[in-house]
């Protein structure tokens, strides 16, 4: 079954309405390591609700594990060869802090289906407006996929979507102006699918083997999750509050316990505006790139 165009463009979400604690605040930043310094100060605000009387933090990157409608692309009617989707994008737009707890909603839909031809794949994106109950929107979040066996569907008479804007690719003529080295725990991936994501590729070896690793790897969505620490670290003070934006590509896995290794420049003539990408260090191996942040100035 090939895909459809006008179907899947129209294909009808039911609103996910997900209320989330503090517990789970603390388990997504847990997930990440934060804490895993118990003298880290700017940390310890994201895993624990007593310190300087402030209440508890959450960081921005949780966004992406909110109002998720799980893995829809496998579901019969969409006619996706789901074994060969890649998540090749995730972009985000935050309109406001996220608080440490809160019922929100969902609202999911397919925005593009750009035609690459026939053998090329499909690049599909879907975007994800979260409220709150009373219809606040707190983020705008963007996947894009490839589908790497479902091109070729405009040759049928189809329409075909204009792409997103592309990503810019980081500097390399020269040095980045911030480096932020980060350890990931070697049962992080185990950690980080107790916050909605359970493909066992992220835990299984015998899957992961099947899929062609030598072992279980890491969420793309937790490494994203390691880099918006990281800008916050070395551009934002810790100020979770001036982050605005974060957009980047998949360039490779990343293997639980390796270190990630975050490069970020400033956007030439911008206070706000910065490039990035990341690298494990035990391979020098690029796994982040095309990277794009905004925050807000300081106060």
């Amino acid at each position: 079954m090939a895909i459809d165009y006008h179907h899947l463009k129209a294909r009808h979400f039911e609103p996910v309405r997900q209320q989330y604690s503090t517990r789970d605040s603390m388990l997504y930043a847990l997930s990440l390591g934060l804490g895993n310094d118990p003298l880290d100060h700017s940390a310890l605000s994201y895993v624990y609700e007593g310190k300087d009387g402030q209440g508890l933090l959450t960081l921005p990157s949780q966004a992406v594990v909110l109002g998720y409608p799980g893995f829809w692309a496998r579901e019969p009617d969409t006619g996706i060869d789901w074994v060969r989707l890649l998540h090749g994008e995730q972009r985000m737009r935050l309109h406001r802090p996220l608080p440490a707890a809160a019922q929100v909603v969902g609202h999911n839909r397919v925005t593009h289906l750009t035609d690459k031809g026939e053998g090329k794949g499909c690049i599909m994106v879907t975007e994800r407006r979260l409220e709150t109950t009373d219809g606040t929107l707190l983020a705008t979040v963007q996947q894009v996929s490839f589908l790497r066996g479902d091109g070729g569907f405009s040759q049928t008479g189809q329409p075909t979507d204009t792409p997103l804007p592309a990503l810019q690719a980081t500097p390399e003529d020269n040095a980045p102006h911030f480096t932020d080295i980060q350890a990931t725990r070697p049962e992080a991936a185990l950690l980080y699918r107790l916050c909605g994501d359970y493909n066992p590729l992220h835990a299984d070896p015998a899957v992961a083997t099947a899929a062609g690793f030598e072992r279980p790897i890491l969420h793309g969505l937790a490494s994203y999750g390691l880099v918006t620490r990281a800008l916050l670290r070395q551009c934002a003070g810790g100020d979770a509050s001036r982050f605005r934006a974060l957009d980047i590509r998949f360039a490779s896995p990343v293997f639980p316990g390796e270190t990630l290794v975050t490069e970020i420049w400033r956007v030439p003539g911008s206070q706000t505006h910065y490039q990035l990408r990341a690298k494990v260090q035990e391979r020098d191996k690029l796994v982040l790139s095309h990277g794009f942040a905004e925050l807000t100035c300081p106060p």
